[in-house]
This record gives C-alpha cells, sequence and structure tokens, in this order.
C-alpha cells in the first residue's frame, strides 16, 4: 500500500488524511502522498519529566495526569489547585523550544471570566472559516476529534513546558493524536462547530487540566508571551482571575461578547445546560468590525435570511462555510456581514 511514497518530515501547512497501525507505530499519511511514522508507542505522556516528577511525586498536591487521546481531561479535572501552597516557576520558553506561535493573529472578542453568570474557561479570538490555527509551542496532540461536550471539532496539545492547549470549534482537523509538531505547525482551520455563535477560536490554557487565563501567559494584542518563566500558584487557577501583572481596575470581564453567546464548555459527562427562550431570542449585535450575527428562526430559510439582511445566498455560503442545499439548525446563528 506504500509502495512509491516518499517519507519526509511534513511540510509547515501539511494535511493529514489517513492513518495507518504497524508494528513500528502510527503512520501518518499526509496529503501530499508523503508518510512518517508517530514513534513512541510506550509513550507515558511526560514531556517534562522534571516538572512532571516534581508535581506528582508531592504528597501535598497527589496531582495526576496521564495520556489518554479519547477524553478532554486526563485526570477528571479532580486535580485541585487550592492544594498549591507556595509559588514555583516552570519556563514557558527554554533554549530547547525557545518559539512561541500565535494560535491566530485574531482580536480577542471574549475573556476568560465569567459570561452571562457562567465561567468561560478561555479567551475567544476572531477568525473566518478556514484560517489556519496553528500550535503555541513544541509538543504533541494529545486529542482530536469532535467533541460532543461543546467544543466541536477540537485537538488539544501538550507541550514541553508542562501546559496544554485547548483549540476548539474549528471546521477541519489537520492533525491526529500522537503526532509531534512544532510551534507555528498546522492544527486545523478555523470554524463554528459545537456550541459556537459564529466563528472564532476558543483558545485555553491549561496546567494538569486546570484552565488558568490565557493572558497569564500570552499577550494577544502583541502576539507573544509575556515572559519566558511562568510562576504557578493557587491564584492564576482561580475562575475569573484576572492576569497577574494587570492593573486593579482592568476588569477581565469587560468582553467583548457580541455575536459569541455563552458557549457553555464543559465536560464531556456533564449535562449541558439549556438556555432560557429570552436569553435565545437575544437579537444579534454588530461589532465593531462590523460583523453581523443572525439567528435561524423555525421555518427560515437561506433565502428568506440573504433577504432579510440585504445579501445573497453565495455570500451566506461564503461567510458560513456551508452549501445552498445545507440544513439550517434553529437557534444557529450565521453570519450574514
Amino acid at each position: 500500500m506504500l509502495i512509491g511514497f516518499l517519507s519526509v518530515n511534513k511540510s509547515f501547512a501539511q494535511q493529514v488524511i489517513d492513518t495507518i497501525d504497524s508494528e513500528k507505530g502510527k503512520i501518518i499519511i499526509y496529503a501530499n502522498k508523503t508518510w512518517e511514522y508517530v514513534q513512541d508507542i510506550g509513550f507515558d505522556g511526560v514531556l517534562n519529566r522534571e516538572l512532571h516528577t516534581k508535581v506528582t511525586q508531592d504528597p501535598s498536591l497527589s496531582f495526576f495526569q496521564n495520556w489518554n487521546t479519547g477524553v478532554c481531561y486526563t485526570s477528571g479535572r479532580k486535580n485541585d489547585m487550592n492544594k498549591i501552597k507556595d509559588t514555583f516557576p516552570i519556563w514557558i520558553l527554554n533554549a530547547a523550544h525557545p518559539i512561541y506561535h500565535p494560535p491566530v493573529k485574531g482580536t480577542v472578542t471574549s475573556r476568560y471570566g465569567y459570561r452571562s453568570g457562567r465561567h468561560h474557561s478561555g479567551i475567544d479570538l476572531d477568525l473566518d472559516i478556514g484560517d489556519t490555527v496553528r500550535a503555541a509551542w513544541d509538543g504533541k496532540v494529545r486529542y482530536a476529534k469532535y467533541n460532543d461536550g461543546g467544543f466541536g471539532n477540537l485537538v488539544i496539545v501538550r507541550h514541553y513546558n508542562g501546559l496544554e492547549t485547548f483549540y476548539a470549534h474549528l471546521s477541519k482537523l489537520c492533525v491526529v493524536p500522537d503526532q509531534d509538531v512544532k510551534a507555528g505547525d498546522l492544527l486545523g482551520l478555523g470554524g463554528n462547530t459545537g456550541r459556537s455563535f459564529g466563528p472564532h477560536l476558543h483558545f485555553e490554557v491549561r496546567f494538569f487540566d486546570a484552565a488558568m487565563n490565557p493572558e497569564e501567559v500570552i499577550d494577544f494584542s502583541k502576539f507573544v508571551c509575556k515572559d519566558s518563566i511562568l510562576k504557578v500558584n493557587k491564584h492564576i487557577f482561580v475562575p475569573g482571575a484576572k492576569p497577574s501583572n494587570s492593573s486593579s481596575s482592568e476588569t477581565i470581564n469587560s468582553t467583548k461578547e457580541a455575536h459569541l453567546e455563552e458557549e457553555g464548555h464543559n465536560h464531556e459527562e456533564e449535562v449541558l445546560v439549556v438556555t432560557d427562550e429570552k436569553k435565545e431570542e437575544k437579537k444579534p449585535v454588530v461589532e465593531p468590525n462590523k460583523k453581523k450575527y443572525y439567528k435561524v428562526q423555525r421555518g427560515d430559510t437561506l433565502t428568506e435570511i440573504a433577504a432579510r439582511n440585504h445579501t445573497t445566498v453565495s455570500k451566506l455560503c461564503q461567510l458560513n462555510g456551508i452549501r445552498p442545499s445545507s440544513p439550517l439548525q434553529v437557534g444557529k446563528s450565521l453570519r450574514v456581514k
């Protein structure tokens, strides 16, 4: 089956089209018919041995983290960050892994914190459907599939610095579990899948399954890491916590929610929270960048929506990555401008 294929390293934006298990490891096949092996069949999930040992062997913490490519949270989110009594540093960039690459260069549309009374565990970045989404740091893909807990198409990367990053609502997955990636490598294409009301990237930064404010680590206005060292303490994991280096007058909850309603990013085993009727009837709001969204009502057609919003069916399909024959989901937001 593989005769005639040339084994080479993947290109910067190469797309995975198939995988095959073999005695030597998983074979990844790319769109240009090149392939490579993903080895480390017995990989235990530890990319930063020193940090992993320090955290897991501390009896006062009892933290757990394994390598499971089938679930979002390998500890069941049972690691209690309140057990951290002191502050300890972890490196974000070092000589062996010196590069950070922004997942997308989009504006922040919703920040970490409480939103409509519920906790938003990441940060939302604006993009258009089909935009490239890239790995923030060097690491290995732990999870890459559709997640029915609200994330839609989701990629999770575990990094050498001890963190994991989540990339949610993708329209297309371009990597597979166990695949090694470098900072800036293509992970998928931006989308609007899962519990999402308008195209965007939901991006999370987690330490042993616990979410922290991504702005604790990253300056999203300058597309750079804030520092090469992160000071870990229990306070940075508090739901709604603002970055530790922000001013006291800065409110992390002052978000541009606009077309992005509460996404309800929850564990796969949790019960989804149903929004009330008043919230569902919320009218579309125009963003400062003049993007406009329309919430699909029962009986709507693309032709009617296009006419109502002074656009065309072709333009609606282009903006939302759909076809004229695509079924419309009641309650789903379509970008109309």
